[in-house]
């Protein structure tokens, strides 16, 4: 029993230690390759630099038409920032008439700025002449329609008084021609074609159907990028905020210099004070770190340094488990029981303590990342992980590590539990 336990600890030792060089170096088998998390994990704008900038809506709309608009000017948002080639933007709503964009890695700043807050401009350009036939400002309506027959579905547009009569002059003369090129009206949003329907009649009613065997996937993005030409909004810059790369990697740096010396007081504290139990939740902690980088990784979190803040806090937390966890035993001790039942009432009177305490921290945390905007929700995350991490290491960890103590027979010498 005493060489089993002892193996077995040894092996979780081992395993946690090529685990942490894993995450932190790397690793290379052959053609599969583990990258280090610093790699895998993606940085918010205030750790590799970027624009922030908050705009909001000048307009009176309320309801499902204010909705209607806040959410077409996210999606002609997420076209312009597209073309920067940028992989991890963050174009999120806040509150009723507020857009937040978030553009971590971006070069040049004034560019993405004056890019990303322009006016929408959409055009339908006739092929012939190359004129301009109506503005979004003609259209009222776009979406999507179905019609038996056709086989795919279509975008259904409706034109005001003034666009019906210039559409209607302008799909007459184009219908009477014979090059099918010619046919055609570019629909350009941003000086870019979206579309090119070719015109086969005269529209006079003002109602015209896009075609061209879309699915609903496609028509529905055509008809949202077409309404968000058509409902253009002023937008107020209310906030901008620029972080430089060189900024970014040094807040990165000193918050990682800091974590490291934290974690190591903490684990330095833990094994003075608690001695062998010290060593189990320093163990423990290691592997509570692993599985919250982890878990990062796998939901595809981003990290901010309200987030570092976040993981150096839950940090504390999960020690503040074990210290509740290691005093009951020591008061079991006290009392005079031998350490295989100090250790089993110990776990079971620290229980309640330690639920309660982080199901409370828990709701603070979901309420920050309910009711917070930006930062405040990378925190909330960061800490949410924590803790649910912090319970399993814990409960269920420590006391595995404490059992297998326990049967290495090095349970004779109470003081080896800092009793």
């Amino acid at each position: 029993m005493r060489i089993k336990s002892a193996i077995i600890f040894l092996l979780v030792i081992a395993i946690v230690a090529l685990a942490g060089y894993t995450a932190f170096n790397g690793l290379q088998l052959g053609d599969y390759t583990v990258r280090p998390v610093k790699d895998a994990i993606k940085q918010g704008l205030d750790l590799q630099g970027g624009v922030y900038v908050l705009y909001e809506a000048k307009t009176d709309a309320t309801g499902s038409d204010l909705d209607q608009l806040m959410n077409q000017t996210i999606e002609v948002f997420r076209r312009r920032v597209d073309a920067f080639g940028l992989t991890e933007p963050t174009i999120v709503r806040e509150g009723d008439k507020r857009i937040r964009v978030e553009l971590p890695g971006v070069k040049n700043a004034q560019e993405a700025l004056e890019m990303i807050g322009k006016t929408a401009q959409l055009q339908f350009i006739a092929a012939d002449n190359e004129e301009v036939v109506i503005t979004g400002n003609n259209v009222k309506k776009a979406e999507v329609a179905f019609y038996q027959n056709e086989p795919n579905p279509v975008v259904s547009l409706e034109l005001d008084s003034e666009g019906a009569d210039s559409f209607s002059e302008a799909t007459g003369r184009l219908a009477k021609l014979t090059n099918s090129m010619d046919k055609i009206i570019y629909i350009v949003l941003d000086d870019e074609v979206i579309s090119a329907p070719i015109v086969n009649d005269r529209i006079p009613s003002g109602k015209a159907q896009i075609s061209g065997g879309f699915t609903v996937e496609t028509a529905s993005n055509l008809a949202s990028l077409i309404r968000a030409g058509a409902l253009p909004v002023e937008l107020e810059e209310v906030q901008t905020s620029t972080v430089t790369a060189t900024l970014g990697i040094n807040a990165l740096a000193k918050s990682v210099q800091a974590g490291q010396i934290g974690i190591l007081l903490v684990l330095l504290f833990m094994l003075l004070y608690y001695r062998l139990p010290g060593l189990v939740a320093n163990i423990a902690l290691s592997i509570y770190i692993l599985i919250v980088l982890g878990i990062y990784v796998a939901v595809n979190a981003t990290l901010t340094l309200p987030g570092i803040a976040a993981l150096i806090l839950s940090v504390g937390m999960a020690v503040d488990a074990n210290v509740i966890i290691f005093e009951r035993i020591k008061e079991e001790l006290r009392a005079g029981k031998t350490i295989r039942a100090a250790i089993d009432a110990g776990f079971k009177r620290a229980f309640k303590a330690i639920i309660d305490s982080n199901i409370t921290t828990l709701i603070a945390g979901a309420v920050l990342y309910q009711f917070g905007t930006g930062q405040i929700k990378g925190f909330a995350v960061m800490l949410i992980i924590g803790i649910a991490a912090s319970m399993f290491t814990a409960i269920i960890i420590t006391k595995f590590l404490l059992k297998l103590v326990v049967g290495m027979d090095l349970t004779k010498n109470s003081k080896l539990f800092g009793a």
